[in-house]
């Protein structure tokens, strides 16, 4: 479905590309990169962010809803599991944990914000997800 490639070049700077379009993500100067683009942590939110926002227009399109604009914010960050009460009760550790904020303006803000969590981004994090990696040395 989808396919990036990704070549680290100097430092933690790395050059990403799906054939269509170029990017770079790199790690802030105080993890002892150049900061010359998005962490690989800001790359997922945005991932989940734009997924968000794309469903809920096209939802609201396909049901010919009044549709002024979506807003939506997401936090990453790492938290141990006795701090989240919300997380099942055998995690151990630390967990890794998503918020997130929806800004609808449109009257069916609820509905909408329910579509906004099924998005297909969403659903696969919230899912988990089956890794198939083959490492090639030389």
């Amino acid at each position: 479905m989808a396919t990036v490639t990704a070549e680290l070049t100097a430092g933690f700077n790395v050059n990403i590309s799906n054939g269509r379009h170029e990017w770079s993500a790199d790690e802030p100067e105080s993890l002892g990169g150049t900061d010359t683009g998005l962490n690989p942590y800001e790359f997922l939110l945005g991932a989940l962010a734009s997924c968000a926002s794309i469903t809920v227009a096209m939802y609201a399109r396909r049901k010919k809803m009044a549709f002024d604009s979506i807003s939506v914010r997401y936090h990453y960050d790492r938290v141990h599991s006795e701090d989240c009460a919300e997380c099942e009760d055998d995690a151990a550790g630390f967990i890794d944990r998503v918020t997130g904020e929806i800004f609808i303006e449109e009257s069916d803000r609820e509905r909408l914000a329910l579509v906004a969590r099924r998005c297909p981004v969403h659903k696969t994090l919230a899912n988990g997800i089956h890794f198939e990696e083959e490492v090639t040395v030389g």
